[in-house]
C-alpha cells in the first residue's frame, strides 16, 4: 500500500495525496450515477493551512495541522461546478469529505482534454470544411484550431453554458509539426462551441479573407530559419561550479547564503514562493514576506475588428499558468549547477500527472555588487554580485513567458517576467493596411495589445505568526517651491503619505514623482528609531488603453490601477474573483472587496501590484519575439541597520591593487597625477 509521508504544511501536495483526494472524491459520488458519469477534475491544491501554523524560517513546521485538499471539480453532464475539501491521512493512506459546496453560475478554467475535443469538433464539421475548401484548403491535417474561451461579452457567453470562440490557423505541410502555423491565420469564419457538449451552436462563414501567401521568414527551427544555416561564430560559454552551489535545498525548503524561503506549486499560479525571511546576525531569521505569486496575466488586443476584439485572454484564470508549464531541459532553460523540482497534478478525467523538471534553482552571476576605488592611494576594494534564481516558464497557446524571483546578497528581491513566443497575427486581403496593429508581411499583420501581470504580495515584514504590525506609505519626491527655504531653486525632498484604508490604497505608478510604496512594521525599529520597511520599487508600467467601459474591464477592473493594498482575509487569492472565464459579474475581486474600506494600519498587509507592457508589434518580433523583460524589486528601506553586502568576500584572486600595478595608462590616471603632484 502507497503511504503519504510526513510533510511540511505549505509543501504541495504529492503525487500520492492528489490521487488519494481524487479517489475520495469518486468514491463520494459514486452512489449519484448522474454525477459520477460526468465528473471532471479541474484542480486539486493544498488546502493551505492558518498562518499559525507555519513557522517561517524552519525546515520543518513545530505544528502539523491536518493535511488538506482543496479540489475544483466540474459534471460534465450537470454543467456544474463544484468545491470539495478533502482532509488526508498519511498513516492510513485514507481520505475523509470535509464539504462540498456547489458553485452557482461559473465556470471553471478550460481542460488541454476539451481543447483537444473542440479542435476535433471543429475540424469534422461540414460547413468548416466547406468554408476552408473556399480557402484553397482540403486537408484538415493542416489546420489549427486554438479554443479560446470567450470572454464575456454578451448575455449569450453567460455561464449558463461553457463555450469556446476558437481562432483558426493553417500549415502549409501535415507532416512538419514544428512548422509556423501561426503565421497563416484564417480570418472570416465564426464559430462558437458549446464545450459542455462539444458541439458547435454557432458558425457563419462571414468574409473570405484569403490565407497570407507562405512565408519564408515564417519558421524557427534549427536550419529551417530564413537562409537555412545557422551562425557559426558561437564558441561554447561553460559555467562550472567546481564545488558545488551555494544553496541548500531540504525537500522545499531552500536556504542560499542568509536567506530562506519555501517553494510551492499551484496549477492556477505555477511557482509561489513561502516564508522569506533573512538571516540578519545576532537578530536570527527576520520574516519579510509569507506568500509571494503571479495571480494573473490579461492580454487585451486593441483592434476592434472580429475576432480580435474577443483576444481578452485572462491566462491564469482561464487556462492556468502551472497547467502549462514546461518541463525545463539544461543547458536550454537554465544553466550551471542547476537544481530541479517536479510539480504534480491533477488531468480532466483524474489521473495523476507530472511535469518533470516544472521549476528551476541556480544561481547567477550579477556582475558588480559594490565597489570603490581611493584615488588617493589607488586601492580599490570590488565585490561581484550573485544572485539565487528561481524559475519557470509556461507557454498558453501562441506566447510563452518565463517568471523568476532573484535573491540578492544585499537583501533585494526582484520578481521579473520574460516575455516570449509567437505573435497572435491576423490576415489582411490584398492591399488592404490596419491602424490597430503592424503589417509584419504579405498578407499578415499583428494587431497591437498589451501584457498586464498581477503578483499578489503577502507580506509579513518582521512579522512572526498570529502577528500583523504591517502598513504600507507612499513616497513621492516634491520639488520644493522658490523662496526662502529654496533661494537657489534646487531643492527637493521625499513626502510621505500613510495610505491608512483600502480606497485610499488604490494608486497609479508615476516616474515624474519617482513614486514608491514601502511595508513597515510599526513595531520593530533600526538603529535611528525608524520602523524597519521593505519597498516597492516599480519598473517600466502602464495602464490599459481601452476605455473604461470595455468588456474586458467589467471582469478586469483589477486593472484601472497599479497597486491595490487588501487587508488579509482568507479566500481572496485572485484579483477577478476564483472563476473569471465568462463572468458576467462586474469589478468581482479586487474592486468589490475594497468597498469595505477596511483599515490597513497595523494589520496583515497583501499588496497587489500590477503592471504590464504595450506591445507595438516589430518586424523584429517574428518569427519569434526576442524575450522581453519587465517587473519590479523589493529592496530593504530601513530594514537593516546598514548594508547587508559588507560581509561579501572578495572575488577569488582579486585583490586591491594600486594604479602601478594595474593595466592603464599611468599619465591619464587622476592617483598618479594626485602622486606626482603631491609626492614629498
Amino acid at each position: 500500500m502507497l503511504r503519504l509521508h510526513s510533510r511540511h504544511p505549505l509543501d504541495p501536495l504529492s503525487a500520492n495525496e492528489i490521487a488519494l483526494a481524487i479517489s475520495t472524491v469518486k468514491a463520494a459520488v459514486n452512489s449519484t450515477p448522474e454525477v459520477k458519469d460526468g465528473i471532471r477534475f479541474i484542480e486539486v491544491v493544498l488546502l493551505e493551512p492558518d498562518k499559525s501554523n507555519v513557522a517561517l524560517g524552519s525546515p520543518i513546521s513545530t505544528k502539523l495541522p491536518p493535511r488538506r485538499a482543496r479540489l475544483i471539480v466540474y459534471n460534465k453532464r450537470t454543467n456544474e461546478t463544484s468545491i470539495w475539501i478533502v482532509e488526508l491521512h498519511a498513516m492510513a493512506y485514507s481520505g475523509n469529505v470535509i464539504s462540498c459546496e456547489v458553485v452557482p453560475n461559473v465556470q471553471p478554467p478550460m481542460d488541454v482534454q476539451e481543447d483537444v475535443e473542440c479542435e476535433v469538433v471543429v475540424k469534422r464539421y461540414p460547413p468548416f470544411i466547406e468554408a476552408m475548401k473556399r480557402r484553397g484548403i482540403d486537408d484538415m491535417d493542416l489546420v489549427m484550431v486554438d479554443p479560446w474561451c470567450v470572454g464575456y461579452h454578451s448575455e449569450a457567453d453567460s455561464p449558463r453554458r461553457r463555450l469556446a470562440k476558437p481562432i483558426v490557423f493553417c500549415k502549409t505541410k501535415s507532416n512538419c509539426p514544428m512548422e509556423n502555423g501561426y503565421a497563416r491565420p484564417v480570418e472570416g469564419i465564426f464559430i462558437l462551441v458549446d464545450v459542455q457538449r462539444m458541439e458547435i451552436i454557432e458558425f457563419e462563414d462571414c468574409k473570405l479573407v484569403p490565407l497570407p501567401p507562405p512565408d519564408p521568414f515564417r519558421n524557427y527551427t534549427s536550419g529551417e530559419t530564413w537562409g537555412g544555416v545557422d551562425r557559426n561564430d558561437v564558441k561554447p560559454l561553460h559555467i562550472i561550479q567546481p564545488e558545488g552551489p551555494s544553496f541548500h535545498v531540504n525537500g522545499n525548503y531552500v536556504e542560499w547564503q542568509k536567506w530562506s524561503f519555501r517553494i510551492g506549486f499551484t496549477p492556477r499560479e505555477g511557482l509561489v514562493i513561502h516564508c522569506v525571511a533573512y538571516l540578519d546576525g545576532s537578530r536570527g531569521r527576520r520574516p519579510i514576506a509569507h506568500r509571494l505569486s503571479f495571480v494573473e496575466i490579461v492580454v487585451p488586443y486593441g483592434d476592434p475588428n472580429d475576432p480580435h476584439y474577443r483576444k481578452n485572454a485572462f491566462d491564469a484564470g482561464e487556462d492556468g499558468l502551472g497547467r502549462n508549464a514546461n518541463s525545463l531541459k539544461r543547458a536550454c532553460d537554465c544553466l550551471g549547477f542547476v537544481k530541479y523540482l517536479d510539480a504534480h497534478l491533477t488531468n480532466f478525467v483524474g489521473g495523476v500527472e507530472t511535469i518533470e523538471n516544472c521549476i528551476c534553482l541556480h544561481e547567477e552571476d550579477e556582475g558588480i555588487l559594490w565597489k570603490h576605488q581611493d584615488w588617493r592611494s589607488g586601492l580599490a576594494e570590488v565585490r561581484r554580485s550573485r544572485r539565487l534564481t528561481t524559475s519557470f516558464i509556461c507557454t498558453v497557446a501562441n506566447y510563452d513567458y518565463a517568471f523568476y524571483w532573484h535573491f540578492y546578497q544585499d537583501g533585494k528581491i526582484e520578481a521579473e517576467v520574460k516575455l516570449t513566443g509567437i505573435l497572435s497575427m491576423g490576415a489582411l486581403e490584398p492591399g488592404e493596411s490596419r491602424k490597430y496593429g503592424t503589417i509584419i508581411a504579405p498578407g499578415l499583420y499583428a494587431p497591437i495589445h498589451q501584457h498586464f501581470f498581477v503578483v499578489r504580495l503577502n507580506m509579513a515584514v518582521d512579522s512572526k505568526p498570529g502577528e500583523a504590525h504591517n502598513q504600507v506609505v507612499e513616497i513621492n519626491v516634491r520639488a520644493e517651491e522658490h523662496g526662502n527655504k529654496n533661494v537657489h531653486n534646487n531643492a527637493f525632498y521625499p513626502e510621505e503619505t500613510l495610505l491608512r484604508s483600502e480606497l485610499q490604497a488604490k494608486r497609479d505608478c508615476n516616474p515624474s514623482s519617482a513614486r514608491h510604496w514601502i511595508v513597515r512594521n510599526t513595531r520593530t525599529l533600526n538603529r535611528i528609531g525608524q520602523p524597519t520597511g521593505y519597498k516597492l520599487v516599480p519598473g517600466p508600467n502602464c495602464l490599459p488603453m481601452a476605455g473604461s467601459e470595455a468588456m474586458f474591464l467589467r471582469r478586469a477592473a483589477f486593472l484601472k490601477h497599479n497597486l491595490w493594498v487588501t487587508q488579509y482575509a482568507a479566500g481572496e487569492d485572485f484579483p477577478g474573483g476564483e472563476f473569471p472565464n465568462q463572468n458576467p459579474r462586474v469589478g468581482e475581486g479586487l474592486a468589490s472587496w475594497v468597498k469595505q474600506d477596511l483599515s490597513l494600519e497595523e494589520t496583515d498587509i497583501v499588496m497587489w501590484y500590477v503592471f504590464g507592457i504595450t506591445h507595438v508589434p516589430r518586424l523584429e518580433d517574428y518569427p519569434v519575439m526576442p524575450v522581453q523583460h519587465i517587473g519590479f524589486m523589493l529592496q530593504p528601506h530601513g530594514f537593516f541597520n546598514c548594508s547587508p553586502a559588507m560581509d561579501v568576500p572578495p572575488p577569488q584572486g582579486c585583490h586591491s591593487e594600486t594604479i602601478e600595478t594595474c593595466h592603464v595608462d599611468k599619465a591619464s590616471s587622476p592617483t598618479m597625477i594626485a602622486k606626482i603632484f603631491y609626492s614629498p
